[in-house]
């Protein structure tokens, strides 16, 4: 080979490699905005309905490059490429009420895991009136060892201010979100909030919460009542849900209350060892059908088909064998709160099992996302150093056996019962309006004789308050190629 002959072989293998770097080529200030356009084109639910999503829509990465230039947040580029949004659509019109991108993923894997800045009071935020923008909250309940409960904050204390400044719903956010804040606090009279002026001041502080809130079992006549209050969908505490069933089991109790009337969701793995934990005799048996984008669902029905489907498990995540109640009835107590895979336990039973339902018509969460990572899979594994960026995007619906899960506008109750806020009542005491109903209906077959209250607009809780509060995940991103 002639030396000539050699430099031009040499000059032609710079240049292709150089092609091929340029084209693949993402400047480091558009590469957070290039992690998000892949990681939505690839797995976004609704991707076939964003125009800017398609697989046609850049010719090479040059052109996507052009387009992502547009875009100097992040975030507006998110917002952008959502199918209408919450953030820009109104309550009705809104299709994605629930992606979201972070800026740091250590506190959207905080928020996962029930981890969180907090003072210890859950509450409740409503409207005062139809014709006013002014809020009210009211606390659920109070976690134990946190400042909340230090500082002898109750369940049903109610407040209309912070910090003196009255709440609405365009400064509630700035005002609870602050690490240090005053509750300024009013009295319910008669459908009516009274300030009281008395008050409290919280700190807040970085909490675990054990969402395995409340166990017990009740005597009622023949019967063995277990009760248990369950908050979130947190899967590293599993074995503490594992061991709760276990005591309920060891006592021999023949109904089951199960209150996620909190309970905003979470893992959708967790949910299924959950429905096992009521259940046990369905092992293997159909809980969800997962249903995918068009290019994702092709994928897995091709490579991998079983990744659609998620079963009854004999076992939680760390392989522990679950404690079942081979019950084939359950009472189960919900609120305007009650979302996600807390949905998804009552749809995937009430084909096998009779599911009574207690309390007020759920949110309405069918959709589960998984968190995405600035990698080549997505996946912590190899991650993009420069940023921290994340997101959360919807990626799947969730159906149950018989392919139901359509309840967009909430689960309905085979009883409805809405909390009275001049008689909260004390959880887990039998006198506890939710709970009342369900002894009732468990003892008699009857309804109880809940008496009405006032009718306020529901807003937000605490939960959502950490953005991704009301979601349904699966823990492990799946691979597509």
């Amino acid at each position: 080979m002639t030396n000539k002959f050699k430099i031009i072989l040499l000059l032609f293998l710079v240049f292709n490699s150089c092609e091929k770097q340029e084209d693949n080529y993402v400047p480091e200030n558009l590469q957070v905005n290039n992690f998000i356009w892949k990681g939505l084109n690839l797995y976004y639910l609704w991707q076939a309905d964003e125009p800017d999503l398609a697989d046609s829509r850049f010719g090479n990465q040059t052109e996507l490059n052009n387009f992502l230039t547009g875009y100097s947040n992040p975030n507006d580029l998110f917002q952008h490429l959502l199918n209408k949004p919450a953030s820009q659509f109104p309550e009705g019109e809104a299709i994605d009420r629930f992606s979201v991108l972070f800026s740091d993923y250590s506190q959207l894997e905080g928020i996962l895991s029930g981890t969180t800045l907090n003072d210890g009071m859950d509450f409740g935020l409503k409207y005062k009136s139809s014709s006013s923008n002014e809020i009210f909250g009211w606390v659920r309940y109070v976690l134990p060892n946190s400042d909340a409960a230090n500082k002898n904050v109750l369940r049903g204390m109610i407040f209309y201010g912070i910090n003196g400044t009255t709440l609405t719903d365009a400064n509630y956010r700035s005002l609870l979100n602050s690490t240090n804040y005053t509750i300024n606090l009013a009295d319910y009279d008669n459908g009516n909030i009274t300030p009281n002026g008395q008050s409290i001041i919280l700190t807040k502080s970085v909490l675990s919460e054990n969402p395995v809130y409340l166990t017990k079992v009740i005597d009622s006549g023949n019967k063995k009542i277990g009760y248990l209050m369950y908050n979130g969908f947190y899967s590293q505490y599993e074995s503490q849900l594992n061991q709760a069933f276990g005591q309920l089991k060891s006592q021999g109790v023949t109904d089951l209350v199960l209150d996620l009337r909190y309970n905003s969701g979470g893992s959708i793995a967790t949910a299924g060892r959950l429905a096992s934990m009521i259940t046990g005799q369905l092992n293997g048996q159909i809980f969800g059908k997962q249903q995918w984008n068009a290019k994702a669902q092709a994928y897995f029905n091709q490579n991998n088909p079983s990744e659609l489907i998620d079963l009854f498990p004999s076992t939680i995540g760390n392989g522990q064998a679950i404690n079942s109640l081979n019950l084939n009835k359950v009472y189960v107590l919900t609120s305007k709160s009650t979302a996600s895979a807390s949905e998804l336990v009552i749809n995937g039973l009430e084909p096998y099992i009779s599911v009574i339902q207690i309390g007020d018509v759920t949110v309405g969460k069918n959709v589960g996302s998984i968190t995405l990572y600035d990698s080549p899979t997505f996946t912590k594994s190899d991650i993009n150093t420069k940023h921290k960026y994340a997101m959360q995007p919807l990626v799947l619906k969730i159906t149950n056996k018989n392919n139901f899960g359509d309840y967009i506008n909430g689960l309905q109750p085979d009883e409805l019962i809405k909390e009275n806020y001049g008689n909260l009542g004390i959880l887990g005491e039998t006198t506890e309006p939710l709970l009342n109903a369900a002894i009732t209906k468990i003892t008699t077959g009857g309804r109880s004789n809940q008496p009405q209250q006032k009718e306020f607009k529901n807003f937000k809780d605490s939960k959502s308050l950490n953005e991704i509060g009301t979601d349904m995940y699966l823990e492990k991103v799946p691979f597509i190629n």
